[in-house]
C-alpha cells in the first residue's frame, strides 16, 4: 500500500510540475521605447549616410525627396511604393502598387500615420520606426516583437478625402 501511495505521490507530483507556466514579465513601454531609441541611435552611428530627424513621436525620419505634389494629410490616401527591413537589413515586405488610407480608422502602423504626410506626392522618405509606433510586443509575420522597422517609402499619388456636406 505505502509503495502505491509513493507512485501515486511521484506521479501527482510529476504533473503538478508540468501544469506551471511562467508568467513573463509585464510589458513596460517606457523601458521598451529607450531600448529602441538606443538601437536606432547605433544604427545611425554604423549608417553615417544617414541623417535622420527625430520626430516628438519617437519616429525617426529622412525625407530624401520632398516631393512636388498635392499635399499629404491624415485625410489623403495614397498610392506608394515600398520596401521595409529590419534593423539587421532583412527584407521582410515590399509592393511597388499599395494604396491606404491614412486615416486613424486603418490598419496600417503608426509609424505610416505619422510619417508619410512629411512629404508631398512625388516624395520619398526613409522611416525608422520604433516598435511602439510599429507592431509593439506583438510582432506580425516575420516580424519579431518588439522590433525596430525600416521603410522606404515613395508616394505615387495622392487623393485628399473630399468631406461630405
Amino acid at each position: 500500500m505505502k509503495k502505491y501511495l509513493f507512485i501515486l505521490s511521484m506521479v501527482a507530483l510529476g504533473l503538478s510540475s508540468c501544469s506551471k507556466t511562467e508568467t513573463p514579465p509585464p510589458f513596460d513601454p517606457v523601458a521598451q521605447a529607450k531600448l529602441d531609441d538606443a538601437a536606432i541611435k547605433s544604427y545611425l552611428a554604423a549608417h553615417s549616410n544617414i541623417t535622420a530627424t527625430k520626430d516628438s513621436s519617437g519616429l525617426y525620419y529622412q525625407v530624401i525627396t520632398e516631393g512636388t505634389g498635392s499635399v499629404i494629410t491624415n485625410a489623403s490616401t495614397v498610392k506608394v511604393s515600398y520596401v521595409g527591413t529590419t534593423l539587421q537589413g532583412a527584407q521582410f515586405d515590399a509592393n511597388e502598387n499599395y494604396t491606404t488610407a491614412l486615416s486613424a480608422s486603418t490598419n496600417i502602423i503608426t509609424g505610416w500615420k505619422i510619417g508619410v504626410p512629411k512629404i508631398k506626392g512625388g516624395g520619398k522618405i526613409l522611416l525608422i520606426i520604433p516598435s511602439a509606433l510599429a507592431y509593439g510586443p506583438f510582432g506580425n509575420g516575420p516580424i519579431a516583437p518588439n522590433s525596430v522597422i525600416i521603410f522606404t517609402i515613395t508616394v505615387k499619388d495622392v487623393t485628399p478625402v473630399i468631406p461630405a456636406i
